[in-house]
């Protein structure tokens, strides 16, 4: 991984965390940097940018965790997305994070070829999101 990459990862988590880049662009970013998508893990607070090379690149989430609720709310999970690509002007990605944890999401791996998000609870219970064309 060259520093370019690493900058790029970098800056699209804290721009995801403070509100100034949205899915789409921090998408777009990381594909020309070369990633193919990345894993955010609830429980431990981390971002696992992945290469196609296999290298990869785990950050700490800018933000405090948040406990992961017992229970996998599948609707609830599915609703908080939907907030999220309406993007209104309450959405933050914080409470985006707050909300989908409390719904018992544990975290959620994106794939920028299989253009979708693949959100896990605690047990293994799992909601599949495809990106909007």
């Amino acid at each position: 991984m060259d520093m370019q990459q690493d900058a790029v990862a970098r800056m699209c988590l804290e721009r995801t965390y403070n509100d100034t880049m949205s899915f789409p662009e921090g998408m777009h970013a990381l594909a020309e940097a070369g990633f193919e998508g990345y894993h955010v893990d609830y429980r431990l607070n981390t971002r696992t940018c992945f290469l196609s090379s296999g290298e990869a690149l785990v950050l700490a989430i800018p933000h405090e965790p948040e406990t992961v609720g017992a229970m996998f709310h599948q609707p609830e999970i599915a609703a908080a997305v939907a907030w999220a690509q309406r993007n209104p002007p309450d959405y933050s990605y914080v409470d985006f994070s707050k909300r989908v944890t409390a719904n018992g999401c544990a975290g959620y791996i994106m794939s920028i070829a299989g253009r979708r998000v693949l959100y896990y609870g605690r047990t293994a219970e799992t909601h599949v999101e495809h990106f909007p064309r």
